[in-house]
């Protein structure tokens, strides 16, 4: 009997994880929110062989508030497949900017490479050229500071920094080598992201990086290259002339004594041949990257400490915010004063695509009432910090759960059911999960821990004090019942008629 509990559990377990893979994976919000608030634990199943999670799923398709649900139930935020990829690595794969911002606001780990390249979730959004979600993961290393670009253009000559500044943190994550060497500039440059590239170079991408000869990497550039033989074997020609601006070298040979004049031939990108001939005789004046955005790192550590997607729909705003007319103002921008709530401050800065700002330094985005340019936000002063709470996965929640309808019973002096005595198991999921009906079953009372398989599980139903003749007699009348609701149901699986045999020990 425990082993048969065991087995039931786990299939229905395996049943109902599968229903919130495909909710996650479909975008089917009720759903998820169905099962999970049936069972939380979920939240915890992986599909087999591929070891993908529902979060996994939700992640790749951009369903950012399954995402932020699967979250809140208790699952780990970096959870690994089989490859070693986590959720924010295929959110930054396929661009879904909007996972991204919820998984670093949930504080997401940006440093894990995955087993088979050593790549992060910064190397697969350079390979796709997703500026926007490059621009979330670096959040932490990037201050809402006025004079940030003039910091990092001060790096290039060994000046002296400030101390809310750690450049060798954002240095050591954006030349993060994967494995050959190859860095998310290289992956940039070869597929062409000018965006990307300019981005990167900005936040202070070395364009000196060479890759190495690991032994498994097939490489048909070679060993020793840089980002500008890359961008070169890629054939874009402002790649090109971008890396050269910042200080590329044209003379370098890689391991295969190729200069990046030489990969172009090799490639056939004959368009190159002037850009990597010769240096621009003039110095080029570049404008900086469109994607820089200086008060993101303020919003976002307002967001974890005080909530971002909070709406009292009960209580109306007296003053609501002037994007959204619906959540009531938590932040003011740091100069003009304008105050918003924290998801549109939030959404400002992870969509804004500005270089341009009337007032302000590079970096800094335009705000949407006076255009005045945004460094940073501040909370106002009846802005309070979230309370956390509990995780509903911490719970202990029985997987199947029994009702009983009537009073329960102290002996086993009456070996069968009462004539009016039923078990209906009901199920929170509305008509998709089919309701059970118990029919009339010996009167037996199982270890409350049958029903979830726990080790305390007693191996028999009928207790050892019992009288031997009635608890044969129970047995046989259990096996003929058993035997009745096997043949006489259409479509219900032996697995269903056990559970129904299990759920009747409350009502008899």
């Amino acid at each position: 009997m425990r082993f048969l509990s065991l087995v039931g559990n786990s299939f229905g377990c395996s049943a109902s994880g599968e229903r919130l893979v495909s909710a996650a994976r479909d975008g089917d919000l009720q759903e998820a929110k169905a099962l999970l608030d049936y069972n939380p634990r979920l939240a915890r199943y992986s599909t087999f062989g591929v070891r993908n999670s529902p979060l996994h799923y939700s992640a790749a398709q951009g369903h950012h508030e399954i995402v932020s649900l699967l979250i809140e139930s208790g699952v780990d935020i970096n959870l690994r497949n089989y490859r070693g990829q986590t959720a924010l690595m295929q959110a930054c794969q396929y661009g879904h900017w909007e996972v991204v911002q919820t998984l670093i606001v949930y504080k997401a780990n940006i440093h894990k490479a995955d087993y088979l390249n050593g790549g992060t979730a910064l190397h697969l959004a350079a390979l796709n050229g997703h500026s926007q979600c490059i621009r979330l993961l670096l959040v932490d290393h990037i201050p809402s500071l006025p004079s940030c670009s003039s910091i990092l253009k001060k790096r290039l000559q060994n000046e002296e920094s400030i101390p809310e500044f750690d450049e060798d943190a954002l240095y050591q994550v954006i030349n993060r080598p994967a494995d050959g060497g190859i860095t998310a500039l290289h992956m940039a440059a070869l597929n062409g992201h000018f965006e990307t590239v300019q981005l990167l170079l900005d936040l202070g991408a070395s364009v000196s990086d060479i890759t190495v000869e690991d032994g498994t990497t097939i490489d048909l550039i070679g060993a020793g290259s840089t980002p500008l033989h890359y961008a070169a074997c890629g054939g874009n020609a402002q790649c090109c002339q971008l890396l050269i601006v910042k200080g590329a070298s044209l003379t370098i040979e890689n391991a295969n004594r190729w200069t990046p004049l030489m990969v172009a031939r090799s490639w056939h990108r004959d368009w190159l041949e002037t850009i990597l001939s010769r240096r621009p005789e003039g110095q080029l004046r570049l404008r900086p990257s469109p994607y820089l955005c200086l008060p993101l790192m303020s919003i976002v550590n307002i967001a974890r400490d005080c909530g971002w997607k909070s709406c009292d729909s009960h209580t109306p705003c007296v003053d609501p915010c002037v994007v959204c007319l619906e959540r009531r103002c938590t932040v003011a921008a740091d100069g003009c004063f304008h105050e918003f709530c924290t998801h549109c401050a939030l959404y400002l800065c992870s969509t804004n695509r500005t270089s341009a700002v009337a007032h302000g330094p590079p970096g800094s985005i335009a705000c949407p009432l006076c255009r005045h340019g945004i460094v940073s936000f501040v909370k106002l002063k009846d802005t309070r910090p979230m309370v956390k709470e509990i995780t509903r996965a911490s719970l202990s929640l029985p997987f199947c759960s029994c009702s009983a309808d009537g009073p329960e019973l102290a002996s086993l002096e009456t070996p069968l059911c009462k004539p009016n005595s039923s078990c209906v198991q009901i199920s929170p999921l509305g008509s998709s999960f089919r309701s059970l009906s118990c029919r009339r079953l010996p009167s037996m009372r199982p270890n409350p821990g049958f029903c979830m398989g726990t080790p305390d599980t007693s191996p028999s139903l009928v207790p050892r004090t019992i009288d031997r003749n009635v608890r044969e007699h129970l047995v046989r009348c259990s096996r003929l019942s058993f035997r009745r609701s096997t043949s006489k149901t259409e479509g219900r699986s032996w697995l269903c008629s056990f559970n129904q045999c299990v759920a009747t020990e409350r009502s008899c």
